[in-house]
């Protein structure tokens, strides 16, 4: 684990995407909310907070972090005959070291429970894209993803 002591406390902040990719029928019944399962995108939202709470409890060497605000939100993503939901979280703290990890994972397990939520109705989704969009602080200061 890297020595974070001498580090400035900074305001920090992340932001992560990633995709789940689904067929038309699965996109529709999430979109309008007719999943048996009751509300999918609300249960997926606890799953990627909890995730980025317990971020170092996954990741080897990821220093536990007292984050001050995570949010996970979902978008609807259509392209001629593709459908997917697009996962975006946010993780933010003062402190010693960045958020980073927690926002990717909290992207990557809401997507994994929005898969656990709906494989029975389709198995052949598809998890995709997971990426760093942008952070905040720190040493290094500002880093944003270019636009592709």
């Amino acid at each position: 684990m890297v020595d974070v002591t001498e580090k400035a406390v900074t305001s920090r902040t992340a932001f992560a995407d990633g995709l789940i990719y689904m067929n038309q029928q699965t996109f529709d019944m999430l979109m309008s909310g007719t999943h048996k399962k009751g509300d999918v995108f609300a249960v997926a939202r606890i799953a990627g907070i909890q995730a980025a709470k317990k971020t170092s409890e996954l990741i080897p060497l990821c220093h536990p972090l007292m984050l001050s605000k995570v949010k996970v939100d979902f978008e609807p993503v259509t392209e001629e005959d593709k459908f997917a939901i697009r996962a975006i979280a946010m993780c933010k703290l003062s402190g010693q070291t960045g958020v980073e990890m927690e926002a990717l994972t909290a992207v990557s397990v809401a997507l994994l429970t929005l898969y656990d939520m709906c494989k029975a109705v389709d198995p052949k989704m598809q998890l995709d894209g997971v990426k760093l969009l942008s952070k905040e602080g720190g040493k290094t200061g500002s880093w944003h993803r270019d636009a592709v």
